[in-house]
C-alpha cells in the first residue's frame, strides 16, 4: 500500500503542527537519554557526537528546515525520517558508503521477513492454504500468517501504508501482537480491538494497516473481520461472492469497532485474499487491473488446487502488467476447506 500522506515539509511552512510535535518529542527524549549517557561516560566521543547531532535536528526543527535535503533541498522521504529523525540527506544523494550500509540493512530485514512468513505447504485438519509474498522492494509492508489455534486456526492478511524499511518495521509490529494475542484464545472482535488500540499507541499520524483476520474450524465454519481491505473472496461450486470491508483500518481511530463476518465452507471451497497490490496494477496504456478483474479472475481459476490457483493468477497479472515495473507489494493467499 503507497503512503497518501505527504512528505515532511518545512516547519516555518505547510508541515503540520502535529507532524512538529511528534518530532520535537522524539528528539528531547533521545537528548534526555543521550544527556545522561554523557553524564556516565563524559569521555566517549560517538555519544557526544549523537547530543551534537541531535541538537542540530531539533535546531533545523526550529527554523523550518528540518526533513530538507541539504544537498538537493527536496523533502527527505517520510518514511526514512520516521525511523531515524536526524537524517539530512534523501536518498538521492548518499555517499557510496551510505547506500551500501543502507543496502545491507534492508537485506538484513528482508530475511527477518522471509523467517516470519508461514510455512508454503501450510494445512491442518482438512484445511489447506497457500500463499505468494512478492515485495516490490527489498522489504515489504505485507503482512501474511497462518496461527494454529484452540482446534483452528486464524489466517491474517495486511498491508501496510507506505513502503521501506519504515513498513517493513510495522509490519513485524502485527506480527509479534496478533501472535501475542492469538495465544490468548480471545474472541475476534476482542482481538482485534486489543490489536488496533495497541497499533494506534506505537504508531504515528497517518500509519496504518488494512487487514483481514479470520478464524476457521474443522466443521467449515468461518468468522473474519475486514478493517478497510479489499473484499475477501468466498469461491465454491456457484461462483465467487465478495465481501466489502466492514471496519475502519488499524491505527486509524483507537476506538474503532471491527464487525464479524460469518460464513460457512463446504469441502472444495476457498477463501480468496490479497492486497491491493494486486487490483492496483497498471498495465502500459495507464488501466487499472481494478476490483472486477479480481473477481472475473477467482472465478476463472476457482476450481484448480491452491497452488495451480495463485499460478494461474499471477500469470494473468503479469501478462496484463507487462511493461510495467511492480509498483506495490503484493501477497495472495489461498485457503481451502479440503476435506
Amino acid at each position: 500500500m503507497e503512503s497518501t500522506s505527504a512528505k515532511p515539509q518545512p516547519t516555518g511552512g505547510s508541515m503540520a503542527t502535529i507532524e512538529q510535535s511528534y518530532f520535537r518529542t522524539e528528539l528531547e527524549l533521545r537528548r534526555e537519554k543521550l544527556k545522561a549517557a554523557t553524564h556516565t561516560d563524559a569521555t566517549n566521543t560517538r555519544l557526544r557526537g549523537l547530543l551534537a547531532d541531535v541538537d542540530a535536528a531539533l535546531l533545523r526543527l526550529h527554523d523550518g528546515s528540518f526533513g530538507i535535503c541539504e544537498s538537493c533541498h527536496e523533502s527527505i522521504e517520510a518514511e526514512r525520517l520516521i525511523s531515524n529523525p536526524l537524517l539530512r540527506l534523501c536518498l538521492d544523494h548518499l555517499s557510496p558508503q551510505e547506500q551500501r550500509d543502507l543496502e545491507n540493512d534492508l537485506m538484513f530485514a528482508a530475511e527477518i521477513q522471509r523467517t516470519l512468513l508461514p510455512r508454503h505447504d501450510w494445512s491442518m485438519n482438512g484445511w489447506e492454504a497457500r500463499y505468494h509474498y512478492q515485495p516490490a522492494n527489498i522489504v515489504s509492508g505485507d503482512y501474511c500468517d497462518l496461527i494454529e489455534v484452540n482446534g483452528g486456526f486464524l489466517f491474517l492478511l495486511g498491508d501496510v501504508v507506505g513502503k521501506g524499511v519504515a513498513a517493513s518495521m510495522l509490519m513485524s509490529h502485527l506480527h509479534a501482537t496478533f501472535r501475542t494475542l492469538a495465544s490468548q484464545n480471545l474472541p475476534l472482535r476482542q482481538m482485534m480491538a486489543h490489536a488496533n488500540r495497541q497499533f494506534c499507541d506505537s504508531t504515528t499520524a497517518g500509519q496504518f494497516a488494512t487487514m483481514i483476520v479470520g478464524n476457521a474450524w474443522p466443521d467449515g465454519r468461518v468468522e473474519y473481520v475486514n478493517a478497510g481491505h479489499p473484499p475477501l473472496l468466498h469461491i465454491s461450486a456457484q461462483g465467487a461472492i465478495s465481501s466489502e470491508a466492514r471496519g475502519v483500518p488499524l491505527g486509524m481511530f483507537p476506538s474503532a469497532d471491527f464487525p464479524v463476518c460469518q460464513l460457512q465452507l463446504v469441502v472444495g471451497d476457498k477463501l480468496f485474499l490479497y492486497t491491493d497490490g494486486l487490483s492496483e496494477v497498471f498495465d502500459a496504456a495507464g488501466d487499472e487491473f481494478g476490483i472486477g478483474r479480481v473477481h472475473s479472475l477467482a472465478s476463472r481459476h476457482g476450481a484448480q488446487h491452491p497452488d495451480e490457483m495463485l499460478a494461474s493468477c499471477l500469470n494473468e497479472v503479469r501478462n496484463f502488467s507487462a511493461v510495467s515495473k511492480q509498483r506495490d507489494d503484493l501477497t495472495l493467499l489461498v485457503v481451502q476447506r479440503a476435506n
